[in-house]
């Protein structure tokens, strides 16, 4: 995809519209001139180096990746317009698209009816869920696993509830033995199962907890963020097929959360928050005279704790589904190489003599340490560190980030190490980029490289 052509064609597309309304004269107090931004735009893109590689496959750091030059065409067409997708007037083009986009995110979890819009981001996303959450269960709690986003933690704080953190097994699963006791209380209204924890990537058993909620009367609400477009794997006759039972079950939950701008190919920021009983928008009604004036259809603005919200994302992502539709056959083929990827290098690092596999992979975040002697935690934390560095800044580079496991957690796998502290960093790569699957080899050869030459 020819992205200059692309972007060319962008900016005539939105001229030869703009033309029709007549000529003006801009103001002059909006004039620059072509040396100054020259000398500007030099210095920005100057800076702009001062940024890890997101785009390489040896970049396998953090949850970052340039979008789809799809997106980047939507994106930028509909921003030379810089449409609004709060009320219709705002927005009336982009209004449709986010409706048809969020849809297809709905059909893409099972939803037979739904209430849904975009957002900001996942933490704006859930905080209107854990919104919606408090309003049904008045006075009562949240309940999360200690390995789900710390966002939930923050939102119960920002809403005024009382939040539950509930211990994990020894996949980093939120444990249901737990999660019940707690629930016997009665102080919990609702529960956050996430599917895909940021850290390990680890999925929830939701499928099982969905019991929880006829003995108890709670809602159960599933953060996808990170994990939702792995659903379009759930029971595929492939390496990368996952077991159906929990992705399956989402669309049996009460509200799902979901963010394009991670495997969704879009640029940040495009979260979406999607509730199964369209009802759930009585919580959100509200009148603004200003604003909701040119249509008695209903505006995203009346289901949304947001105003303001770009609808330029909407045209970002609505392209991108033209394309690479929320399928199996389309954007399930980009997230099948990823996880393929990480199942691949997973069986590299079990098969290694200098690392050690902390945990399986179920997505496509692989979570591993050097073997290190003596086999204690202190000792892993130094090497993991001395890794991170040296892959960063060394002649022939990779990037990598780590994760902090706690001394239960990582003796909970490995029952055979030395628990002389409290944590110890381990690595962690995200092959969130289907390119990673043809350089996870070389990836892998290179991490050995560095952790042979510190042993």
């Amino acid at each position: 995809m020819d992205l200059r052509h692309w972007l060319g064609r962008a900016t005539d597309a939105i001229q030869e519209w703009a033309d029709t309304f007549g000529p003006y004269e801009t103001h002059p107090s909006l004039l620059v001139d072509d040396g100054r931004l020259a000398d500007a735009f030099e210095e920005l893109t100057g800076r702009l180096k001062d940024n890890y590689p997101f785009f390489h496959p040896r970049y396998a750091g953090q949850m970052l990746k340039p979008p789809h030059p799809a997106a980047v065409v939507g994106y930028l067409t509909a921003m030379l317009i810089n449409p609004n997708n709060h009320a219709l007037d705002g927005g009336p083009a982009t209004a449709r698209m986010e409706r048809e986009a969020v849809a297809q995110l709905a059909a893409m979890f099972g939803y037979e009816t739904h209430l849904g819009h975009l957002t900001t981001s996942g933490t704006i996303a859930n905080l209107e869920a854990l919104f919606v959450a408090r309003e049904l269960h008045p006075g009562r709690g949240i309940a999360y696993s200690e390995d789900a986003h710390y966002t939930h933690g923050r939102m119960c704080h920002v809403l005024g509830l009382e939040g539950h953190p509930v211990r994990t097994d020894s996949r980093g699963r939120i444990d249901l033995e737990a999660l019940e006791d707690l629930l016997r209380t009665g102080r919990v209204g609702t529960v956050v199962l996430t599917a895909g924890t940021t850290g390990l990537g680890a999925v929830d058993p939701i499928h099982e907890a969905l019991a929880l909620r006829e003995s108890y009367g709670v809602r159960i609400h599933v953060d996808a963020a990170y994990g939702g477009f792995f659903t379009l794997l759930a029971g595929a006759d492939d390496p990368a097929g996952l077991p159906p039972g929990p992705w399956r079950a989402i669309g049996s939950c009460d509200s799902v959360v979901v963010d394009p701008h991670k495997h969704g190919l879009q640029p940040y920021g495009c979260g979406a928050v999607l509730f199964r009983d369209p009802e759930a928008g009585r919580f959100y009604l509200h009148d603004s005279p200003y604003t909701y004036f040119t249509s008695s259809e209903l505006h995203l603005g009346e289901i949304s704790l947001e105003c303001s919200r770009a609808g330029a994302s909407a045209a970002a992502l609505w392209l991108t589904f033209q394309l690479l539709p929320p399928t199996p056959d389309g954007l399930g083929r980009v997230l099948a190489a990823g996880r393929r990827a990480a199942l691949e290098w997973a069986d590299l690092i079990i098969a290694s003599e200098l690392l050690d596999l902390y945990q399986q992979p179920e997505l496509d975040i692989v979570t591993y340490f050097p073997v290190v002697e003596p086999a204690s935690l202190s000792s892993i934390d130094t090497a993991s560190a001395r890794i991170l560095a040296e892959g960063m800044t060394g002649p022939d580079p990779v990037f990598l980030s780590t994760f902090r496991a706690s001394r239960e957690a990582f003796t909970a796998r490995h029952t055979e190490l030395t628990a002389d502290a409290t944590d110890a960093r381990i690595l962690r790569s995200v092959l969130m980029k289907p390119e990673s699957e043809h350089c996870t080899g070389d990836i892998h050869a290179r991490v050995e490289g560095i952790a042979r030459a510190f042993g």
